[in-house]
């Protein structure tokens, strides 16, 4: 298997952006501050019949689909044996790492009585009456347990460039600390990188069957017994979209080499995924004889064929440069794929969805405050991690690369 050396990027953290990023977060903690005094209706549009928002379907449903590059590559890696896509895999799980923690995060401001989230996991130890703690007919339980474990995964994987970060520091405890557990650490990965790949296609297949249940309520252009498969293809196509523009903004910004030539394999990989997903879209709406609706004179309509339109624009693109295509037309097409990806999610959760009794759902400031927040966080502790710890290629030219400012 291909192996890959990383080396910190170095250089200052503080910059104008990253000051940016701090502004962007101290509005949203002043938003929260108030959510956590005054409760979910001080700064949230959420009511009875939407009990979920936008921290829901856009920062988790959607944000840990631009989070699972890290399995999806981990599948290319190492259950696939494609070892040339190797230069990906760092980069690509600190983004998932980065990308499920916030979505948890966001799960802490939309639930009513966060306090007890730490019993999800624990719930068997409270059982009583010999009930046991867990309803295993429960879709969302098994969402909720698998998004945890998965996290943490993610963070253990990260460990690993952490430590060798902290090995080659100055002496010291800490030092010592990671020359004493990265070796079991890496020992154990095998069993972490089997759990790495099993636990996205169980959760995200998942986020696909919460909504199984909402026969009356979810638009029938939507609402399908396809919905777990299609949640898993699109998380994966999602995930291989995120990858690509992070790895070029990486090494635009960095000064990194491009793999250009890994990044246009990944193109083909993608555009079969991307046509894969408009085959089933339409066959599944045909087949059940939901295609008329589609062309009724409506805006559920219009985003349906917009869903659909954003996908196949974005497979024919990515078909066409899987050979020659340069980094921007690259990023270009991933980001027709991720936006794809991410309106038909929103659809699902928010757009197509429709309670009943007049009830209606626009996302409040507060609320888009405390998304901005958390991405802003998530943005700079990515940039802080590259920085200080061996995540990216080190700088060098191999055959296949570009260079990365020449690319940009």
């Amino acid at each position: 298997m291909a192996t890959t050396e990383t080396s910190p990027v170095g250089g200052r953290f503080v910059t104008p952006f990253v000051k940016l990023l701090l502004a962007i977060w101290a509005l949203g903690s002043a938003v929260a501050v108030v959510r956590f005094t005054r409760g979910l209706g001080a700064v949230s549009a959420m009511n009875d019949g939407y009990p979920w928002g936008i921290w829901i379907a856009l920062d988790m449903v959607v944000g840990t689909a631009l989070g699972s590059g890290g399995f999806a590559v981990a599948l290319l890696v190492y259950v696939l044996h494609r070892g040339r896509y190797h230069p990906l895999i760092r980069p690509a799980i600190l983004t998932a790492a980065l990308g499920y923690t916030a979505g948890a995060t966001a799960i802490v401001f939309d639930v009513g009585r966060y306090w007890n989230l730490w019993r999800v996991p624990v719930a068997p130890l409270f059982s009583s009456g010999g009930r046991f703690g867990w309803n295993f007919n429960s879709g969302l339980l098994e969402v909720a347990l698998c998004v945890m474990a998965y996290t943490a995964v993610l963070w253990v994987e990260t460990a690993v460039p952490v430590l060798e970060g902290l090995e080659a520091g100055p002496p010291g405890r800490l030092r010592s600390l990671a020359v004493a557990v990265r070796p079991a650490l890496e020992r154990s990965l095998p069993v972490v990188l089997a759990l790495g790949v099993v636990l996205p296609m169980m959760h995200q297949s998942s986020l696909g069957s919460l909504l199984l249940v909402a026969t009356t309520k979810l638009h029938p252009l939507w609402h399908t017994p396809l919905l777990p498969l299609l949640f898993l293809l699109s998380c994966v196509g999602v995930g291989y979209a995120a990858v690509v523009i992070e790895a070029t903004f990486s090494g635009a910004v960095f000064g990194r080499p491009l793999e250009l030539r890994i990044l246009r394999e990944l193109a083909g990989v993608m555009a079969a995924l991307a046509g894969l997903l408009v085959v089933v879209r339409l066959a599944d709406v045909t087949l059940r004889g939901r295609l008329p609706l589609a062309f009724a004179p409506s805006l559920l309509s219009g985003f349906f064929w917009l869903e659909l339109a954003l996908t196949g624009a974005a497979a024919v693109l990515l078909w066409r440069r899987r050979r020659a295509g340069t980094p921007g037309a690259l990023v270009r097409a991933a980001g027709l794929l991720a936006a794809a990806g991410a309106l038909y999610r929103i659809d699902v959760y928010l757009t197509a969805f429709d309670p009943g009794n007049g009830w209606r759902y626009f996302p409040s400031v507060g609320e888009i405050l405390i998304s901005l927040a958390i991405v802003s966080v998530e943005t700079m502790a990515f940039l802080f991690a590259v920085r200080r710890f061996p995540i990216l290629p080190r700088a060098r030219r191999p055959a296949g690369s570009v260079p990365a400012r020449a690319a940009s």
